[in-house]
């Protein structure tokens, strides 16, 4: 063994060695320029020596026999990264994890979510369906001000539909996205999630911007993905693949009031311009008062195509809630009820008609999507009343029920949508 090897061994260790009196070997005398630094890998077991009492430090060391010596430093708690490194094949063979690999390890984190959810239609719009849906998350860490998230996703439905599809067999990754800093700018960049749920909620790649701590400024800019769902048959749909949109927002708190005020253009073809501003506040303990107003414009000729060019421009919601379901807190509940009046103009896709509810102002009965009967029917009122409960840890359950009509005409459908979660 090389001096300075054992040197630097001994001093990983982070005792010294004049603490240990006894003279292990025979070949190691008091004065010897290694006997510190032996006794003391001796005294914490990293050295055995031979069994006639010899260190044989004039020997050549096999490789093997080093990475024993490593692991047994290891195991101490000693840092010795750059041997690990080194002797990392012996030491795999010896079932020993290197130090740099388990750090890299403890950087990537694995969670999972299964919701199985099941709906019924009335109205109408007709039917029952339900899914299985199961993610995985995988949250890793690049450096201290960067981390990737990613995202696989696969769903299997069952109905009572003889042409309803039974399932789906392919796991889709769509997720794949970094969060940091850029200066004072936190930086979301990649394919995600880009949801404001009152008007939009898809999967799209683009980018995220914020600045601010009290309040923010934010910008949005992302396009659509394949994972939005193909809603016409024809060249009509109100959102599809490629598709952009902006968003520009401010939000904070005025006192106990938190406030928005967010600008949506989107390139899609009805050209949507939509203005909203959305108060929210706490005015007893776990009551919150929500509102919301809208207001949004439409390209002349998606006006035109369905001869309504004097559509509505303005729509508002309110809704009051308490408490709320914690996965973490057994037990723990909570319920709502919401009421909407949105014109068509108002909202692109909005979580109401992107998973819960099939309402005549969006759907056709065979699930397809036409912008012209959406139009026609100038969007959507109606009210939604849900609750929600932890029934154990991280196994949540809730309930929701939709009643809504068109703004303009006679038709109205009912939806009432379970589910329940479990998180690891």
């Amino acid at each position: 063994m090389k001096k300075s090897l054992v040197l630097a061994m001994a001093m990983a260790l982070g005792v010294t060695a004049s603490a240990y009196a006894a003279n292990p070997f025979s070949d190691v005398p008091a004065g010897h320029w290694a006997y510190d630094a032996v006794n003391k890998l001796a005294a914490e077991g990293v050295v055995d020596g031979y069994p006639d009492g010899t260190y044989g430090g004039d020997k050549l060391m096999t490789r093997y026999e080093m990475a024993q010596i490593v692991a047994k430093a290891m195991a101490k708690g000693a840092n010795v990264d750059k041997l690990a490194a080194e002797f990392a094949d012996e030491l795999d063979s010896l079932g020993v994890r290197v130090a740099n690999l388990e750090k890299k390890a403890d950087n990537v984190k694995i969670t999972g979510q299964i919701r199985a959810s099941y709906r019924d239609m009335q109205g109408d719009t007709d039917g029952n369906d339900g899914r299985l849906r199961t993610r995985l998350f995988v949250n890793g860490t690049i450096n201290e001000d960067w981390t990737y998230i990613g995202r696989f996703e696969n769903n299997q439905y069952y109905t009572n539909d003889e042409a309803g599809d039974n399932g789906d067999d392919e796991v889709k990754f769509n997720w794949a996205y970094v969060i940091g800093r850029v200066g004072g700018v936190k930086v979301e960049a990649g394919r995600q999630d880009f949801t404001n749920a009152d008007v939009v909620d898809i999967t799209g790649d683009g980018v995220k911007l914020a600045y601010g701590n009290d309040w923010q400024v934010k910008g949005w800019a992302f396009k659509g993905t394949g994972d939005i769902k193909d809603y016409t048959e024809k060249d009509d749909s109100g959102m599809e693949d490629g598709d952009r949109v902006y968003v520009a927002a401010v939000e904070g708190a005025f006192g106990a009031v938190d406030t928005a005020v967010r600008y949506y253009k989107a390139d899609t073809v009805n050209e949507n311009e939509i203005v909203e501003v959305a108060l929210s506040g706490e005015i007893a303990k776990d009551l919150t008062l929500r509102g919301s107003w809208f207001n949004g414009t439409i390209d002349n000729t998606a006006e035109k195509a369905v001869n309504n060019d004097n559509a509505d421009t303005n729509g508002w919601l309110v809704g009051l809630s308490y408490g709320g379901a914690k996965a973490s807190e057994v037990g723990s509940w909570g319920v709502y009820a919401t009421y909407s009046d949105r014109p068509y103009a108002t909202y692109l896709l909005p979580t109401n008609l992107s998973g819960y509810a099939d309402a005549p102002y969006a759907y056709n009965v065979d699930g397809t999507y036409s912008v012209n009967d959406a139009a026609a029917a100038d969007g959507y009122k109606g009210f939604e009343v849900g609750a929600n409960v932890t029934l154990a840890k991280n196994i949540v359950a809730a309930v929701k029920y939709f009643d809504l009509e068109e703004r303009e005409g006679n038709k109205d459908a009912q939806t009432l949508w379970s589910e329940v979660v479990f998180t690891f």
